[in-house]
């Protein structure tokens, strides 16, 4: 059963409109333009220190790309200095430490985002895999379950929902996960291999069958190989039908 991290790449672009106007008449229209002046100014200071955060922000996420996970981190840091209020930064900078295996770090750089912006649907779904990583099934299905509130058509994560169910034994809510992924994306091997192993799990050699051919007909080498060594299959590995699939 594989993970799926959700990286925010879309930095914040922000833009600046200036117009024109003519000379200053009055002591009135001078007062006021040093004013416009003041703010013109404010506003490029402005400018400049959110674009130096984009900077920053960018290059967590090529670093990211690289797996250079400490570097971004660092780099992340920097862009948070300068602007604290980015859920993306945090976001990121959570998918690099789930990276390192620091998943206490993760959750609260995720919960850091979400103090920010709670209808972060990238916060609450990379904080499902660090608690499925932490093997707090319970919390991660809720993080799950707020993730699919806010983005009900967001398949990767009824998949990871299914999974910390079945890792909880609620096998049947497990598949129904699996089931709303499918009817999301009928293609999706991942959904089928899973809910194989669920069956196989229960025993029930014929949908296990039924399940994993599906996901072997999508992607057969792989699925070949998994189902070779994965234990969830260990009830069924030895039935001819079984051994029959994966020749």
């Amino acid at each position: 059963m594989v993970f799926r991290r959700c990286l925010v790449t879309s930095g914040l672009i922000v833009f600046f409109a200036f117009g024109c106007s003519g000379g200053a008449n009055s002591s009135i229209e001078n007062t006021t333009k040093v004013v416009q002046e003041n703010n013109l100014t404010q506003l490029l200071i402005e400018a400049k220190t959110t674009q130096k955060a984009e900077d920053f922000f960018a290059q967590g996420n090529n670093l990211l790309d690289r797996q250079h996970y400490e570097d971004a981190i660092k780099a992340y840091d920097k862009a948070i200095a300068i602007k604290v209020e980015s859920p993306e930064a945090w976001i990121n900078r959570g998918i690099a430490l789930t990276s390192l295996q620091r998943y206490q770090d993760a959750i609260a750089s995720y919960d850091r985002a979400i103090a920010i912006q709670p209808d972060k649907y990238e916060a609450w779904y990379n904080r499902g895999i660090a608690l499925t990583s932490l093997q707090r099934y319970k919390d991660a299905i809720a993080s799950y379950d707020k993730a699919l509130a806010i983005q009900p058509d967001k398949y990767e994560a009824l998949i990871n929902r299914g999974i910390a169910l079945t890792k909880l034994h609620r096998y049947q809510d497990a598949i129904a996960s699996y089931n709303r992924a499918i009817a999301i994306k009928q293609d999706l091997h991942q959904a089928y291999y899973n809910k194989a192993c669920s069956y196989a799990l229960q025993s029930n050699l014929e949908l296990t069958i039924e399940n994993l051919d599906k996901a072997i007909e999508f992607v057969p080498n792989k699925y070949k190989k998994l189902a070779k060594t994965d234990p969830d299959f260990s009830k069924v590995r030895n039935t001819k039908q079984f051994q029959e699939l994966l020749q």
